[in-house]
């Protein structure tokens, strides 16, 4: 007799452990299906850890700069197995404290790889091999996504790696190429150029970070350069191949000349590719193209009774975007279960933040300039300078701006990007304006605390329409 519930959740990323506790707060049995961590990529592999590494990192960087403070610091060092620990420790608490939610909240755990069997029916494997049959009303699918190889150079965990790899390096790279420079990869090279190796970065596109505002894209370069990184954009890796003392790349260069150049380590950051195999997507009938489940508004599959919800679906693939779709996937299973005090919503992708967490930090929400032009507003741009304000001065870092673009016509806020000191721990208030759909006024007339580095949001709107302060 299989083991019964309202739903179950196939993966316990930030989507899935996040879905469950919902559900579980809107009364229904719960249970949640994990092959490996509870806490997922994200929380063991990924986001979290890494900040735990780029922490280290910042903190050397500030060591080696000491003296700027009227500080000293001699024989300034660091141990690899240390730093790499304190990141694993990091992990590992945060390991804790999801299992602690789903005793907390009554979820049934079953540990294993999942597979829908039937509509409703998923079976469970356990290392020992034990299977496990389960049954629901309802099957949230958050099995979420690994790291995409070279077709011509798989990752090895030696001298060619993933993300994964490099949270757990053997040896510190002395020369390391990071192919690739989204958030991954930018964040990889940031942390490897602070703690001393010789990093060049090698990204297809003709600027990197590519996804964000072009002004952004080019001061991180600016900035990162004469940090001592080496960046070559439009550019590609032709082949890579690895032996005992290091890799040897061919990089095709934007002229169009292929040189081969030598490095200790490869970190391949070129992607994701979902975990949609071998789960029983195919037998059921779910919608998938290039391996990623197809959904509505409401995170329903075109089989009813499943959803899906993060990196499986599509992007952005962000981890706080994976538990926002936990929650409005399950809000929407309870409603159609009969819970009349629910009410979900669709998510606006044009309100959803992006973080990386690089020195400088970006984040950004919404339309690029460029972007908002190219869908037909007329724009106001305002920015302003990290060199203008009084706490980045203090706080000795100047390198940076916040660009805000509204809507000339109605005030309303189109985009906001950043670069420079924490400007990931401001992004949520232009987020928050964009979700309540405010404008240029209540930007304007909102008090902002002195000294702090929010005041540089209150400036650059102000530069937006002629009334700048500080500059």
């Amino acid at each position: 007799m299989a083991d019964t519930y309202d739903l179950i959740v196939l993966g316990s990323g930030p989507g899935g452990y996040v879905a469950a506790i919902r559900a579980t707060q809107l009364g229904l049995k719960t249970a949640i299906v994990e092959r490996e961590n509870l806490g997922g990529i994200c929380l063991n592999w990924g986001c979290i850890p890494t900040k735990a590494l780029l922490r280290s990192g910042e903190m050397l960087h500030h060591m080696k700069h000491a003296e700027s403070f009227g500080l000293s610091a001699a024989s300034v060092g660091f141990d690899l197995d240390k730093v790499v620990q304190r990141s694993r420790g990091v992990a590992a608490q945060l390991n804790r404290g999801v299992t602690g939610l789903m005793k907390k909240n009554k979820i049934a755990v079953h540990m294993g790889s999942g597979v829908l069997t039937a509509p409703g029916k998923l079976t469970v494997t356990d290392k020992d091999g034990k299977k496990t049959d389960l049954a629901a009303k309802h099957i949230v699918v958050a099995t979420g996504a690994r790291a995409r190889d070279l077709p011509f150079a798989p990752a090895d965990g030696k001298r060619i790696w993933t993300y994964r790899h490099a949270m757990v390096p053997p040896e510190m790279p002395s020369e390391l190429l990071v192919i690739g420079s989204g958030a991954i990869g930018i964040e990889f090279a940031s942390f490897y150029n602070d703690m001393g190796a010789k990093v060049t970065v090698v990204e297809m596109m003709d600027r990197i970070v590519p996804v964000e505002d072009p002004e952004i894209s080019a001061h991180l370069e600016k900035s990162l350069t004469k940090q001592g990184m080496k960046i070559l954009t439009g550019a590609g890796v032709e082949a890579l191949k690895a032996d005992a003392k290091g890799v040897a790349a061919k990089i095709k260069t934007k002229d169009g000349k292929v040189e081969e150049q030598r490095f200790s380590h490869a970190i391949v950051a070129i992607g994701i590719v979902p975990n949609t195999e071998e789960i029983g997507l195919e037998k059921l009938g779910v919608k998938v193209e290039r391996g990623i489940i197809q959904i509505d508004g409401l995170c329903r599959t075109n089989v009813p009774g499943i959803s899906a919800i993060g990196d499986v679906t599509p992007g952005p693939w962000l981890a706080h975007k994976a538990s926002h779709e936990g929650v409005i996937a399950v809000e929407a299973i309870a409603q159609a279960l009969g819970n009349k005090d629910v009410h979900p919503h669709a998510m606006d992708k044009r309100n959803i933040p992006g973080c990386t967490y690089c020195h400088p930090q970006i984040a950004s929400v919404g339309l690029t300039e460029a972007a908002a032009k190219e869908v037909g507003h007329e724009v106001r741009v305002g920015k302003f300078p990290f060199i203008g304000n009084g706490k980045a001065i203090a706080l000795g870092e100047t390198d940076g701006f916040v660009k805000t673009v509204f809507d000339a016509r109605t005030g309303e806020l189109l985009g906001a990007h950043m670069i420079g000191a924490e400007v990931t721990e401001l992004i949520h208030g232009y987020t928050l304006g964009k979700q309540a759909e405010l404008v240029e006024q209540d930007f304007i007339n909102t008090v902002y605390p002195h000294p702090t580095l929010s005041e540089m949001m209150h400036e650059s709107v102000l530069a937006a329409y002629g009334r700048v302060v500080h500059i």
